[in-house]
């Protein structure tokens, strides 16, 4: 199986390098000395990744946020938060995944991903359904959307199976 991990991975230090690109690129009129310092660390953690060692750029990388919040630096770029981290990675990842993917492998994550969003709707729109059962589609919806990240369909297809279950056990077409 690819190593969609790994992608995963290279797309959130692509993310973080275009952000901090972006902001060294403006004119802020912010500290001069600290913002050359984030942009040689910038540097820097782009030749560990050229160079194979993406531990380091990462860490690079979470210095540079740490630098920023101790120079006080209004318009530097935060951390985001995990869920927004996870859709802007998911969104780098996309145009990386299919050349490391073979096409049956695609297929079939498309097609479990497909069949997850019309169950989860079904259910999240069936009346009458309590809270914990709107939980649990959520959890699971979740669940199988970090497998299909990691392209597992195997465990993506386990999620969306306790998903059909409720579906079943709540009156709804799976």
């Amino acid at each position: 199986m690819p190593d969609a991990y790994n992608v995963m991975l290279d797309a959130e230090l692509s993310k973080s390098f275009d952000v901090w690109s972006g902001y060294l690129d403006a004119r802020t009129g912010e500290d001069p000395q600290t913002r050359a310092r984030l942009r040689s660390m910038l540097e820097s953690a782009r030749a560990a990744v050229a160079e194979g060692d993406s531990a380091t750029a990462r860490a690079l990388v979470a210095d540079m946020y740490d630098d920023a919040r101790e120079a006080g630096l209004p318009w530097a770029p935060s951390p985001p938060r995990p869920c927004e981290a996870d859709r802007q990675v998911r969104d780098y990842a996309k145009d990386a995944l299919p050349q490391v993917l073979p096409l049956g492998m695609r297929d079939r994550l498309d097609h479990i991903a497909v069949s997850l969003r019309v169950t989860g709707r079904r259910l999240q729109a069936a009346p009458g359904l309590d809270a914990s059962i709107r939980q649990d589609v959520l959890y699971i919806t979740a669940r199988a959307g970090m497998a299909l990240d990691l392209a597992h369909p195997t465990a993506a297809r386990r999620e969306l199976e306790r998903l059909n279950a409720i579906a079943r056990r709540c009156g709804v077409e799976p």
